[in-house]
């Protein structure tokens, strides 16, 4: 299935909507300074520079947005500054010319509107002047707004890359996920085949309890973590499952920090800890097996533990399939913020401690 199609395209910042007060604290510093030069001049009619920087900024801005919408099609050569600045500006001797046209007709129509002869020096000093100053300024904005093209390419691209790696997250931890269930499936079905002939009730309990944890694989992938209360839940009803197949033979005590309920945790991610002390430890020993099922919250972090009394004396070299899973996904989730610690209990067994930070 091709979900690209299902996937907004990125979308950075737009910086065009922040330059709009500049771009206006620009030119009312012009207005200003026109003003002031009209007052040292003792020109008190303040709407002549209002009129000459009035028409200049309407024709800056009308200029600047077809500007924007030419260079918009330029961002193939972005990695070559000198490219781009000569295909940007290819157009400016014409538009020079219609930028000036437009004003001084702007200019003579307004002015003569009013019943005025609009006064200027003689028209090739004054030409010179102007096309000079739309030269310093057409390339002054060509510069930032190569700037600014730059800048969202370079967001764009950023969007697209962590789009990307939350997309790959995303793939991993449901392949992880996915790989739970037949681990996790194999041993429920086990249990239920041992209570089939001795206790079908209790079969019937196991099947419900079963397809509640079912449900819960199945959604793991589409919905990679969850509270730690929904967690503890399906917790208790893998306990129920397996203290079911061996009820003369196991104990599990819960003390839950209350606290710590909102922790959000991985889907499914306790089951294996749990698991592992029923297959390394319940079902290969005789004695009776005590299991503590511990989680804490403090300092921002929550902390799990679950352990049991066996007859562990010495660490394991290596971590099976559900540990190993575990590890790679609070990796992905989570970073180098969480760990998993397997410690010797005091006296034999085990205990796996899980510490990853509190997030509601």
């Amino acid at each position: 299935m091709n979900t690209s199609c299902l996937v907004d395209e990125p979308r950075p910042p737009n910086p065009w909507r922040r330059l709009v007060w500049p771009w206006a604290a620009f030119w009312l510093l012009m207005l200003a300074v026109g003003i002031q030069q009209s007052l040292w001049t003792g020109e008190l009619h303040v709407w002549r520079p209002l009129v000459d920087y009035g028409t200049s900024a309407l024709g800056a801005t009308l200029l600047l947005a077809v500007q924007m919408k030419r260079t918009a099609r330029l961002d193939r050569f972005l990695n070559h500054p000198l490219q781009w600045f000569l295909r940007a500006c290819a157009w400016m001797p014409l538009q020079m010319i219609a930028y000036l046209s437009a004003m001084f007709a702007m200019r003579i129509g307004i002015y003569a509107l009013g019943g005025l002869r609009y006064k200027h020096g003689p028209w090739h000093e004054v030409l010179v002047y102007e096309a000079t100053t739309f030269t310093l300024y057409y390339t002054l904005f060509s510069g930032i707004h190569f700037g600014v093209r730059s800048y969202l390419a370079w967001a764009t691209e950023r969007l697209r890359t962590e789009q990307q790696a939350t997309l790959a997250r995303e793939a991993q931890l449901a392949q992880l996920t996915q790989q739970l269930q037949p681990h996790f499936l194999f041993n429920a079905l086990n249990t239920i085949s041992a209570l089939m002939h001795s206790n079908p009730d209790a079969a019937d309990r196991v099947l419900t309890r079963l397809a509640t944890l079912l449900r819960a694989a199945t959604d793991a992938s589409r919905r990679p973590e969850q509270s730690l209360a929904e967690e503890l839940t399906l917790l208790r009803a893998y306990a129920d499952i397996m203290v079911q197949r061996f009820a003369d033979r196991v104990q599990i005590s819960w003390q839950v920090d209350d606290a710590a309920q909102n922790c959000r945790v991985p889907t499914l991610g306790l089951q294996p800890l749990l698991e592992n002390c029923f297959h390394h430890v319940v079902e290969r020993r005789n004695a009776f097996t005590h299991i503590v099922i511990r989680t804490q919250l403090s300092a921002g972090m929550l902390h799990v533990e679950i352990e049991d009394d066996g007859d562990l004396q010495q660490l394991p070299a290596t971590r099976g399939v559900g540990l190993g899973n575990l590890v790679d996904r609070l990796q992905s989730l989570y970073g180098t913020r969480a760990s998993l610690e397997l410690k010797l209990r005091p006296g034999g067994g085990l205990i796996a401690e899980v510490r990853l930070p509190c997030a509601r």
